[in-house]
């Protein structure tokens, strides 16, 4: 038995079979363009990344500023890539789409502007900071609240490493509008403590035995503009307090500067005692009201209420 076909099922046949042959035929021809443009982003990849770290060591050897010329380089690097897949949407006949593209992007600007404000915000800030900062790599930063070394300037976040280990991504705007406390741009810091001597001491033989134990220092700097002293600072309960300044190379701040710091406040201690200065504890003073106490006041009142 034969099952025969009704005209209608063989022209949906012949149709189907026509339009699959059109869109392999086209599928066929736009192979090759389609190959072009891959190839010329396949290229433009390499030849964006070649520019990219040509234009690096180009900034990095005229300015020497290794975080200026990174961003620059990655900059370049990815506006020659835009370049080169707009361009290979052309090469493989996609211009309407390239073109759809941008007009897409213009229109959604607005949105997208709001939608990624603080994307942009730190974006823009990148751009500013790659020209100008108050910062270079390795040098110690105060950034609100965060204080460590500068590691790196990326598109969005400035990456600085504490002294105690963390990785701290601060945002560019945050950077941009935060108070930024550099301690290494000039290589000098002055650090400050207080010591206490007694009251009979020689106050001027105090403040000279302490500039003496400074000066023996090899990392505490000295010269006509970073200059060490010592001053009167406080008539305390028990002591005549002193205040110590003096200058140290900060250039590695996080190991050098400290501990100049601590050996510098040992060796005044040593000194001082060397050469018979008391350095007193604070002195409470203890008043007691009323007529009857249970507090000894003295040693014998001590044994007396003992053998009671």
């Amino acid at each position: 038995m034969t099952i025969q076909e009704s005209p209608e099922d063989i022209n949906f046949t012949a149709e189907l079979t026509s339009t699959t042959t059109s869109y392999y035929e086209t599928f066929i021809e736009f192979l090759p363009r389609l190959g072009l443009g891959l190839a010329i982003i396949i290229l433009g990849v390499l030849i964006a990344g070649v520019i990219g770290r040509f234009a690096t060591a180009r900034v990095k050897s005229r300015t020497n500023d290794p975080l200026m010329s990174r961003f620059l380089g990655r900059a370049i690097r990815f506006i020659l890539i835009i370049i080169f897949i707009m361009l290979a949407l052309r090469a493989a006949g996609l211009g309407d789409i390239s073109a759809g593209i941008l007009a897409t992007a213009g229109a959604s600007a607005v949105v997208l502007g709001f939608a990624f404000k603080d994307i942009g915000q730190n974006f823009i800030a990148g751009i500013i900071l790659s020209f100008n900062r108050p910062f270079n790599v390795n040098d110690t930063v105060e950034i609100g609240d965060n204080f460590g070394k500068i590691k790196t300037l990326e598109f969005r976040y400035t990456k600085l490493k504490t002294f105690d280990g963390k990785d701290v991504y601060i945002p560019n705007s945050d950077v941009i509008t935060l108070p930024v406390t550099n301690y290494t741009e000039d290589g000098f810091y002055r650090w400050n403590f207080t010591v206490g001597v007694d009251y009979e001491d020689d106050i001027n033989l105090a403040k000279d035995c302490i500039m003496e134990a400074l000066n023996s220092d090899p990392k505490v700097v000295s010269d006509e503009e970073h200059v060490n002293y010592v001053i009167e600072d406080e008539l305390a309960t028990s002591t005549v307090n002193l205040k110590v300044f003096f200058w140290v190379d900060t250039f590695d701040f996080g190991r050098i500067a400290n501990t100049t710091r601590g050996r510098v406040i040992g060796n005044v201690k040593r000194a001082l005692m060397e050469k018979g200065f008391y350095l007193p504890a604070d002195i409470q003073e203890i008043k007691l009201y009323g007529r009857d106490s249970e507090l000894p006041l003295s040693l014998a009142d001590k044994r007396v209420k003992k053998d009671a």
